[in-house]
């Protein structure tokens, strides 16, 4: 039996200045209508990440909801075991890696309730990056575990004037194993990271596909290195650009409670998983999907390049060639 589309009523609510907005008054396990789907779309793209609440989401009912707005990309090229069935979700929960990998993973060690710990937009060292991630609550614990998420675009125009007009003209590599951020921990892990090298060059400003608007497009989680400076201008340059982008004014703090959804754009913002879980013993799993994006193309027109690595696709992950 087919289930029609659900005709909502939907609401959209802001939750800070810059960022973020409560959706409200839509079924995330039905289908979806178009003129819903475009509301939805449009909300995205002017509050850059949007949250619901007390949705019963199975794999499957994400999946569904995700193709709404595109393809999707594998789990991870990081992650050998994804959900049996569902080669689209990446599970972010530290027991899994305990199982796989032991208890000296980086994982457990580094960053026990996240895959990553510091402020990171979605795997930028591939060269097409997720457009967008759709992250769902399965079971969290009582108090902590927060996530937190800021405006790019905000960030990119919070800088004068010469200093946007420079960093318009940069590139910079972004790199996942083979030296930044270099896995410790089982040699397991390290050896599977260091087979799916992903390494990249993007614009350090990036022009949104759609809206148009120029966003910082650097994290501390990927970016190695601007082409062209020094060492020390490299440091200098790329600390003013982290304090910019981390600027409490750009940001939301979302505190989850099982069923709930957080869907980003993956183009103009970056986000913070949680740090104060670390030394509590508390069960926290969450489901992401990621949604095939193109390449980023700077204020100049000039599209990203690949280093190293294949791009996202809808059938298979990102390997090295």
């Amino acid at each position: 039996m087919t289930v029609a589309p659900e005709r909502t009523e939907l609401s959209v609510r802001p939750i800070a200045g810059h960022i973020g907005a409560d959706i409200d008054g839509v079924d995330l396990s039905r289908p979806l209508d178009e003129a819903t789907v475009g509301r939805l779309t449009d909300a995205l793209h002017r509050h850059k990440v949007i949250f619901f609440r007390d949705q019963e989401l199975d794999h499957a009912g994400q999946i569904r909801f995700a193709r709404h707005f595109g393809e999707l990309t594998y789990a991870h090229p990081h992650d050998e075991a994804p959900p049996e069935g569902y080669p689209e979700i990446f599970t972010v929960d530290p027991r899994r890696y305990e199982q796989r990998y032991g208890k000296d993973n980086p994982v457990q060690t580094r960053r026990k309730y996240s895959y990553f710990a510091g402020w990171h937009t979605d795997v930028t060292a591939a060269v097409n990056p997720p457009a967008g991630s759709i992250l769902r609550a399965e079971t969290v614990p009582e108090f902590g575990g927060d996530t937190t998420w800021t405006n790019l675009v905000a960030a990119y125009q919070g800088l004068s004037e010469p200093v946007r007009g420079f960093i318009d003209t940069l590139r910079a590599e972004h790199r996942y194993g083979g030296g930044h951020e270099q896995p410790t921990g089982s040699d397991r892990y390290r050896r599977r990271v260091e087979d799916n090298l992903l390494v990249s060059v993007h614009p350090v400003v990036r022009v949104h596909p759609v809206t148009g608007e120029r966003a910082l497009f650097v994290n501390p989680g990927f970016t190695s290195h601007i082409l062209d400076l020094t060492p020390r201008e490299n440091r200098a340059l790329l600390d003013l650009l982290y304090a910019e982008l981390t600027r409490p004014e750009y940001t939301a703090r979302f505190r989850w409670r099982p069923g709930s959804v957080a869907f980003w754009d993956n183009r103009a913002t970056a986000h913070l998983a949680p740090t104060d879980l670390d030394h509590l013993d508390v069960q926290r799993t969450l489901h992401r999907v990621t949604l095939i994006g193109d390449r980023p193309v700077g204020p100049d027109g000039r599209e990203s390049e690949l280093i190293a690595g294949r791009e996202f696709t809808a059938d298979h992950a990102v390997v090295v060639d």
